[in-house]
């Protein structure tokens, strides 16, 4: 089992920043490849982006090439989502997900309000 525990979210205003960070307990957090995800209101989940259990490979979904940067620490179990130039249709719940071959293991989410 891997827990996984969201944080950083907020409002802020068109064109800000914010980083999420996603903390793991649990089973060997280095062994999981990692992802944020989200939800806005009367829409389906989405991806955002992955990296690999040993951070040399990431993904992106196309809406966030270039304002979005996941990145990992190992040592202290963190998965880290910087968003740069946030737009009001960024505002949804992310949430941090962690598996090996299939996201296996969820957070409950963070709040990501984007105002214009």
């Amino acid at each position: 089992q891997v827990q996984l525990v969201e944080s950083g979210g907020g409002l802020v205003q068109a064109g800000g920043s914010l980083r999420l960070s996603c903390a793991a307990s649990g089973r060997t957090f280095s062994g999981y490849n990692m992802g944020w995800f989200r939800r806005a209101p009367g829409k389906e989940r989405e991806f955002i982006a992955g990296i690999s259990w040993g951070a040399g490979s990431t993904s992106y979904a196309d809406f966030v090439k270039g304002r979005f940067t996941i990145s990992r620490d190992n040592p202290k179990n963190l998965v880290y989502l910087q968003m740069n130039s946030l737009k009001p249709e960024d505002t949804a719940i992310y949430y941090c997900a962690a598996g090996v071959r299939v996201y296996s293991y969820w957070g409950q989410g963070t709040q990501v309000t984007v105002s214009s």
